[in-house]
């Protein structure tokens, strides 16, 4: 079986799992924001397990299901967890998920991370909305064959496709409006995404701000390529949840990062519920 039947084959077990629900509309959890997805609304779950082919999560905080429903009264797909290299998988594993959300037509992805924070003022429980990423994992998920097929939407699904607007200005625009609505500031930033999985040393993160990067990571960049190629539009919101090596006066955890996500919970709720209508607004109408 083709990795394009693969994706066929998981993107209409979850059709036929989501029955009626249509969302156009996902939202990728990342570590210790899971719980976000608890406020959906007549959930459907399905387990990642349960999904053929689907890429199993093994860190914690990332729960490993499918919760579909409504948020802001807007039909949504939320990926309560999600895969990694580090965790030994390949490059088309780790964005499988992401092909899979083409495959059922959905046109615009919020991808959600916990980050280290790079840029000075930048504060534990900030949400910093993606104006641009620097791949530094050591790979590109598309690199091999090219399968056109994947090309849902017209001008997607080529061999060299463009990634000037990698993060949607659009969404962009929109996520500050929600945010200033609900009265906080949204920065943005640029995100460098790493291998991992240990954490960057103090040489590397001063190397990585002389690249211009203000955040950095372990996940993202590779879902906002694959989105791309299939012009799915994307926002990304990373939450500062610890300084990076040599900026904050402890050694880095995971613990750490799952309890900064924890506090943020309810503000990126908040976000949503007013982001969710507004972005749902500016899709393309059902054909």
């Amino acid at each position: 079986m083709t990795y394009f039947d693969q994706v066929s084959e998981a993107a209409a077990f979850l059709k036929a799992g989501l029955g009626s629900l249509t969302p156009k509309i996902c939202i990728v959890l990342g570590s210790g924001l899971g719980a976000v997805a608890d406020a959906v609304a007549d959930p459907i779950l399905i387990p990642y397990a349960e999904i053929p082919h689907f890429p199993q999560s093994t860190v914690a905080g990332h729960s490993g299901r499918i919760v579909a429903g409504l948020l802001g009264e807007v039909p949504v797909v939320v990926m309560q967890g999600r895969v990694h290299f580090y965790e030994g998988y390949t490059p088309h594993q780790v964005t499988f998920p992401m092909r899979v959300l083409g495959a059922l037509g959905l046109q615009a992805v919020v991808l959600t991370n916990a980050a280290g924070g790079i840029a000075e003022g930048y504060r534990i429980g900030q949400l910093v909305a993606l104006s641009d990423h620097i791949n530094h994992m050591g790979f590109n998920p598309v690199a091999g064959p090219n399968e056109p097929r994947f090309g849902f939407k017209p001008g997607s699904g080529l061999r060299f496709f463009d990634m000037t607007e990698a993060y949607s200005k659009r969404l962009r625009s929109l996520a500050h409006e929600a945010a200033a609505a609900e009265g906080f500031p949204l920065d943005e930033g640029v995100y460098l995404a790493v291998s991992g999985p240990s954490f960057e040393t103090p040489a590397e993160i001063r190397a990585f701000r002389t690249l211009g990067a203000t955040l950095v990571g372990m996940s993202t960049v590779p879902e906002t390529i694959v989105a791309r190629h299939m012009g799915i539009e994307v926002l990304g919101i990373s939450c500062v949840t610890n300084l990076a090596s040599g900026l904050g006066a402890t050694p880095l955890s995971h613990e750490e990062v799952f309890a900064a996500g924890r506090l943020v919970e309810q503000k990126l709720l908040s976000l949503f519920k007013r982001l969710l209508p507004e972005m749902a607004a500016g899709l393309e109408p059902k054909p």
